[in-house]
């Protein structure tokens, strides 16, 4: 470097080393430096000034006039712009007007040069030169990183979070804020501004993983929890930051983001209830029943005694609600009742829908079997008060068993079977009752899956048999047709009545194949009996509709194919039918009934008298025959009012053009009560018991007579 321009001191004042150590400290400077005099010309530099400037040589001389200075950079155009608007002397001049710091650019380099200032007395002034090119560059990056960060920060759809460790102060965005619906002034830089907003059931998880990240046991930190917002609603979000550590691996500061999970997690709460209520009553399902019970055992378990009890209830007679009244109030009807029972259980008890009309209860802290009945009882009685559905007061009972905790239950659906064991047991002994389960039920089950077994093969073994009991004409004293009845010759039990699997096969649905099977057969033997033993009229033949069998879609063309098969005369068939079925629905039994009589099939009415609408029906329901049951027939001999009864029913018959069968005929005396009566047919032990087809064929041969 150049030896400074710095004028001497008098030698008398200072010595000559002084000098030069002055001048050698100058020239060191790494900023320019200039002295001006009052009049505003050059009196002391180091070259630094002037290389600053990029000037050439020949203003480096003592007096230069900082006006020419200014116009040989003008001349020379260095000066970006936004420096100076025009490129003259005037505006190059403002640079050096005190008394505040200015910044100006150089072209060449791109160079960003800072000035200062100090005045001195007399009006002259020192200009002080500095290259601050890097640290201005490193300050617009800054203000760029701040400024990309402001506007990401206003811009995202998360809050973003910034909490300096050594400081203990923490940065929280707008959006942050605004997702708590806070305002800017409402919000600190204190950690609890966040930390005090947590859900009191999440803060010691998100205190642990918070803690666990900073400690260097995790990669980063992820925590959902709620948080408060300013209207005390509590928000589902998600943190995640990422800790910044110094040399030692401490941390010294975190940052992240929150991100509202509210929607999803409300989203995720509604796909679970779906998965585990019933959509129609809104109660829990089977599978979320299951785990309640489970959770109950494992209370149990640990408490080490039997605390609570499942109930399992089924309506009575459901099916005919929803045939009569329609699905719509076989609906509310459910509805209705599940309200009724979660009234009646309480808050904190189970009430569950497992499917179709069944429910299910988790009664807890019942002390044993006693006092579980006893509630059961309540509850089915509960059950039976009206219930209001669209204007109508709809009347259900319901049948309900009882599985009682023990410690020898391991899973929840084997308490949910026996409480079901133990309800079919209570339907099978007369509906609207409850029953305890006992393990002797479980036998009775496996008897009842062997015997479905069994019967779904009866046919292909060719182990059904048709029997037939006789219908007397007391006209005539002699045969006029046949009862056709289904047995079954079991490998095992041996000889099976009716009553002793019908019902099964109706709940299995094997009763479609056996029904087919009887009609059938029934039709093809009495073909062979009216061509052996011709007769006028023609025998005819009755055959047993069960209400499975009478809500086939195709059933009419089904009997009807079956009558062309076995060629026997459609007139010659009579179809017998209960109230009971009828009654599930009896617009489709007028329709059904119509069909069958346009085919030209005879349709009877089955122990006529037991049921309780008969009359409201009878006149619109084209029936041929009634039979009159023979609970009211064996009571005519000693019974008076039995006796007016069997009147009563023959002359409503016989004004409506139909002709009467009396069963269950035993005794003379009965026979000669009928006949005095009018009644056109009877049938019963006094003539003959079911007959297999062998005594059938006998009893025609020998043409008797009554």
């Amino acid at each position: 470097m150049s030896q400074a321009r710095v004028p001497p001191t008098s030698t008398a004042d200072r010595g000559v080393s002084d000098d030069r150590l002055l001048r050698s400290a100058v020239d060191s400077l790494t900023q320019g430096f200039a002295v001006f005099d009052g009049s505003r010309r050059l009196q002391a530099w180091n070259e630094r000034f002037f290389d600053l400037l990029d000037l050439p040589g020949d203003l480096r001389r003592r007096d230069l006039a900082l006006a020419d200075l200014f116009r040989s950079l003008a001349e020379r155009g260095d000066f970006g712009p936004g420096d100076a608007e025009e490129a003259t002397a005037r505006e190059l001049e403002r640079l050096f007007q005190p008394p505040h710091p200015a910044h100006f650019h150089l072209i060449p380099g791109g160079r960003v040069i800072e000035r200062l200032l100090a005045p001195m007395t007399g009006g002259g002034f020192v200009v002080t030169l500095s290259d601050v090119t890097d640290r201005r560059r490193a300050e617009l990056r800054l203000i760029e990183s701040e400024e990309r960060y402001a506007l990401a920060s206003d811009g995202a759809n998360d809050g973003l979070w910034d909490w300096n460790l050594a400081t203990n102060r923490l940065y929280l965005s707008p959006r942050w804020k605004a997702m708590l619906a806070l305002a800017e002034e409402d919000v600190g830089d204190e950690p609890s501004e966040w930390m005090g907003r947590v859900h009191p059931d999440d803060i010691e998880k998100l205190s642990a993983l918070l803690e666990s990240h900073l400690a260097g046991h995790t990669p980063h930190f992820e925590c959902e929890h709620r948080v408060r917002r300013s209207d005390d609603q509590y928000l589902w979000v998600v943190a995640r930051g990422l800790a910044v550590r110094d040399g030692l691996r401490r941390a010294t500061r975190i940052a992240g983001s929150l991100t509202d999970l509210t929607d999803r997690k409300y989203r995720e709460a509604q796909a679970l209830h779906v998965a585990l209520h019933d959509p129609l009553t809104q109660l829990p399902n089977r599978a979320l029943f299951l785990d309640r019970v489970a959770q109950a055992m494992a209370r149990a378990k640990r408490a080490g005694k039997s605390s609570f009890a499942v109930l399992s209830l089924d309506l009575d007679r459901f099916k005919l609600v929803n045939d009569s009244l329609g699905h719509h109030q076989g609906d509310e009807l459910l509805v209705g009742v599940g309200a009724r029972l979660s009234g009646f259980v309480g808050a904190g008890q189970t009430v569950a829908r497992p499917g179709g009309d069944e429910f299910a209860v988790l009664i807890e802290e019942v002390a044993g079997p006693v006092e579980a009945r006893a509630l059961a009882e309540r509850l089915l009685a509960e059950l039976g008060q009206p219930i209001a559905i669209d204007g109508r007061q709809l009347v259900v009972t319901g049948s309900a068993g009882l599985a009682l905790y023990e410690p020898s239950y391991d899973r929840a659906e084997d308490m949910l079977r026996d409480a079901e064991l133990a309800m079919y047991r209570a339907k099978s002994l007369g509906k609207a009752r409850a029953e305890l389960f006992h393990p002797s039920l479980h036998g009775h089950a496996l008897h009842l899956l062997t015997l479905e077994n069994d019967l779904r093969h009866a046919i292909g073994r060719k182990e059904l048999q048709l029997f037939f009991q006789p219908v007397v004409s007391l006209k005539t004293g002699r045969v006029a047709g046949f009862e056709s009845l289904v047995r079954w010759h079991h490998p095992r039990r041996g000889l099976l009545g009716p009553n002793e699997f019908i019902t099964l096969a109706e709940e299995t649905g094997v009763i479609g194949q056996i029904g087919a099977w009887v009609l059938e057969e029934a039709c093809r033997r009495m073909r062979t009996w009216q061509a052996r033993f011709p007769s006028e009229p023609p025998l005819t033949v009755s055959v047993n509709l069960s209400i499975r069998q009478f809500n086939q879609i195709d059933l009419v063309t089904e009997i009807v194919e079956t009558l062309s098969r076995s060629g026997w005369r459609p007139g010659k068939l009579k179809l017998e039918l209960t109230e009971t079925a009828l009654m599930q629905n009896a617009t489709r039994a007028a329709h059904i009934l119509s069909q069958l009589k346009a085919a030209g099939i005879g349709v009877s009415l089955d122990d006529f008298g037991t049921g309780y609408s008969s009359l409201s029906y009878l006149h619109a329901l084209p029936f041929d025959t009634l039979k009159i049951d023979k609970a009211f027939v064996s009571g005519m001999s000693y019974e008076r009012s039995k006796l007016e009864i069997v009147r009563a029913i023959l002359l409503l018959a016989h004004n409506l053009k139909m002709d009467v069968v009396a069963e269950g005929v035993e005794t003379i005396e009965q026979l000669a009560q009928l006949r005095a009566l009018d009644c056109e047919y009877a049938q019963g032990y006094l003539f003959a018991p079911p007959l297999d087809a062998e005594a059938a064929e006998q009893l025609l041969s020998e043409n008797r007579k009554w």
